[in-house]
């Protein structure tokens, strides 16, 4: 893998004529429904922002904001008021991009990714290397949404027999004898040696209830378990990071801290053994390197996942990841969850995610 420059630098160094933008919005439909502990998702809106110079109008740089209700800091409401006032005023967008999007960060990731399009050509390889010349790929774990015992395990299979080693699973909204008598199923048949188990309760327990959980988790091998109790609770979530069995991750819990000194103060306080990085979720990519840089002075792996966006998004994310030289699995295998999601390079070969080069980017009508 190759280092890219840290996008904030990236950023600084931009320098655009005359700018014009607009915006557009269209709904995803899931093939079937999204389950967590959360809810369930049938459809997902999403937004797409157009940015280009006057005197290069066929040259247009493409980002999606891609908020989730219930989980994002922003609302769907508060994303399009945001894009319908940089729109009036695109040659601002320094100042949107460090201040006034602060408080909408899939818009600001938007932003951030449609500027970043621009400046490299308006052809979405913002961060060519191998893997968008098509001669390296990226690990992905198999994710397998909650659903039924009998369906779960029908996922499962099917993961299985396209190659994954590394399955994530949604985990604390069935009943918890059903849930663990599907992981004890799947460890009586593969070892901890062939099979990477990885969870993520999106915070499902409460912390008396936890440690009974994690001992389980223990029991079954599991490589970590994502956000075990609801974010805000940080002296819970620092007591469980300390004592638990099973590496926990941080992931809801990073939503909403925007300055260097609230990560910092997180990540110390808490000490978790991963963090998950959602740009979208987080407010782009700079956010998210500054993040990687703080976990990695203390110690702290990371790896990054979608957030339901489209391929639009999703394509920058995973081009993104692999500059980072992360080589652990990914949670980049999402395209796929869409009846309507755009074309484009992205690729599963498997377990891992492919670049087809030649394949051009849809847009958005």
């Amino acid at each position: 893998m190759q280092q890219s420059p840290d996008v904030f630098d990236q950023l600084r160094a931009l320098n655009f004529g005359p700018l014009a933008a607009q915006w557009t919005s269209r709904i995803l439909e899931f093939k079937e429904p999204a389950k967590t502990s959360r809810n369930t998702l049938k459809y997902h809106k999403v937004f797409y922002l157009y940015v280009w110079e006057k005197h290069a109008p066929d040259c247009r740089g493409i980002g999606e904001a891609a908020p989730l209700p219930g989980l994002s800091l922003e609302s769907v409401e508060a994303v399009e008021m945001a894009l319908q006032d940089f729109c009036k005023q695109p040659d601002a967008w320094e100042s949107f991009l460090y201040e006034h999007f602060a408080q909408v960060p899939s818009a600001l990731f938007a932003l951030e990714q449609a500027l970043l399009d621009l400046s490299s050509g308006g052809r979405q390889k913002p961060f060519p290397s191998k893997f968008t010349d098509g001669r390296d790929l990226i690990p992905i774990n198999g994710l397998i949404w909650m659903g039924s015992a009998d369906v779960m395990v029908e996922r499962i299979n099917q993961k299985l027999n396209e190659g994954f080693q590394c399955l994530k699973l949604k985990i604390g909204a069935l009943d918890r004898a059903e849930e663990w008598h599907i992981l004890k199923e799947i460890r009586s048949h593969y070892g901890a040696e062939e099979l990477e188990i990885r969870v993520d309760a999106n915070g499902a327990f409460s912390p008396e209830e936890a440690p009974e959980v994690l001992d389980f988790l223990a029991e079954m091998q599991v490589h970590s378990i994502e956000q075990p109790i609801a974010a805000g609770q940080i002296e819970e979530m620092a007591t469980l990071c300390a004592q638990s069995p099973v590496p926990i991750a941080l992931d809801e819990e990073l939503i909403g801290l925007l300055t260097r000194e609230a990560k910092l103060d997180l990540l110390e306080t808490t000490l978790p053994a991963y963090i998950i990085l959602k740009p979208s979720l987080l407010g782009g990519f700079a956010q998210a390197e500054e993040w990687i840089e703080l976990a990695q002075d203390l110690h702290i792996g990371w790896w990054a996942t979608s957030a339901l966006e489209s391929n639009v998004a999703l394509n920058q994310i995973a081009q993104w990841v692999y500059t980072r030289q992360n080589p652990i699995p990914q949670g980049l295998g999402t395209g796929q969850l869409y009846s309507n999601n755009l074309k484009s390079p992205l690729s599963m070969e498997g377990p891992f995610l492919s670049y087809l080069p030649d394949t051009p980017m849809e847009w958005p009508d």
